[in-house]
């Protein structure tokens, strides 16, 4: 049975995350509206409502299918939620793989692939980073949320490059607290479109898109965020662009492509932030394969992490070379 069912009221209710209905999700059903804000199975989203631990407007939610508005707002219960995610725990999966380029006692650091997903969430319950980790650590299940075992950060599943993952609980405890306080320095290469200045600083808050709630989106009603730059080399065939380092200040959901995106320069490949595609660009005939216009994913790789390391106290630096398709294509442009 489920631990929720018919809590005392007093428990039921603590620490609600809230989220007012932006007007992409107007006429949407509540449990389907949930699972997309919360990145949780429409399973959880029901358990959530059986559990009397959603409010929609301020008054307990009942009726799944019910539809909303724009302006409604949901809580969430943020204790409730994390109970019912523990039952949604990934599973080992010895398929997924991933190169680790350090293995500590505390830690690893891994090379994570385009193409896979960090952990479970909307729409994605299996074959993930964390299913993978499960299957080679399998102590890292009682590392942090069970949801997702020993994740401290995460790459986007287009992104490529170093991760570094919580082995131990002494290990996440620190990792957690160094990210808290923005200590962690990350690097990441990624070619853009447009000319950029040599270097600079976008300071704009991103928060979720009243659009496209999926996305996120420059925003007053957003988290502080910080993204610094330095040009490495401009290209003007087949276009102008720029391959850009940029060090993350703040790490928020999509932070770089968001930035990027909103002072005229998305990341190639980033069809979901306003980057060009072969289709949209005019009828020039066939397009190489290593064209910007076709590249398959984001242009953007993590390739460099330094932190405290949780038992030593020393720092320790970690690079990754860029990926073959990222290097591919810088030489394919001029």
């Amino acid at each position: 049975m489920c631990p929720l069912t018919n809590p005392p009221a007093a428990r039921i209710h603590p620490l609600p995350m809230s989220e007012s209905i932006p007007d992409a999700l107007r006429g949407e059903r509540l449990d389907r509206a949930i699972s997309l804000l919360w990145g949780c199975s429409r399973s959880t989203a029901a358990g959530l409502m059986e559990a009397g631990a959603v409010r929609l407007n301020g008054v307990v939610a009942k009726r799944r299918s019910e539809r909303l508005s724009e302006g409604d707002v949901i809580e969430v219960s943020k204790t409730a939620l994390s109970g019912l995610r523990e039952q949604d725990a990934p599973l080992a999966d010895v398929r997924v793989e991933f190169p680790v380029l350090c293995e500590e006692g505390d830690f690893l650091v891994i090379n994570k692939p385009a193409g896979l997903v960090v952990h479970p969430g909307s729409g994605r319950s299996s074959a993930t980073l964390c299913s993978g980790l499960l299957a080679r650590y399998p102590e890292i299940a009682e590392v942090g949320d069970r949801t997702r075992p020993g994740i401290v950060h995460r790459l986007d599943k287009g992104t490529t490059g170093l991760m570094v993952v919580a082995r131990t609980p002494r290990g996440y405890e620190s990792l957690v607290g160094q990210f808290s306080k923005r200590s962690v320095r990350r690097l990441y290469e990624v070619v853009c479109w447009g000319a950029t200045g040599s270097s600079g600083v976008i300071d704009a808050p991103v928060g979720r898109s009243s659009r496209r709630p999926t996305l996120m989106a420059v925003s007053a009603r957003g988290r502080e965020a910080r993204t610094h730059y330095e040009l490495q080399q401009c290209f003007d065939a087949p276009d102008a662009l720029s391959w850009l380092r940029c060090r993350l200040e703040t790490g928020r959901t999509h932070q770089i492509r968001v930035h990027l995106s909103s002072i005229g320069h998305p990341v190639v490949g980033d069809r979901a932030y306003g980057a060009p595609s072969a289709g949209n660009r005019g009828k020039d005939g066939a397009v190489s394969p290593l064209s910007p216009l076709t590249f398959p994913r984001p242009a953007l790789h993590s390739s460099a992490i330094s932190f405290v390391h949780p038992a030593t106290g020393e720092t320790v630096n970690y690079s990754a070379k860029l990926p073959e398709d990222f290097a591919s294509l810088l030489g394919a442009l001029s």
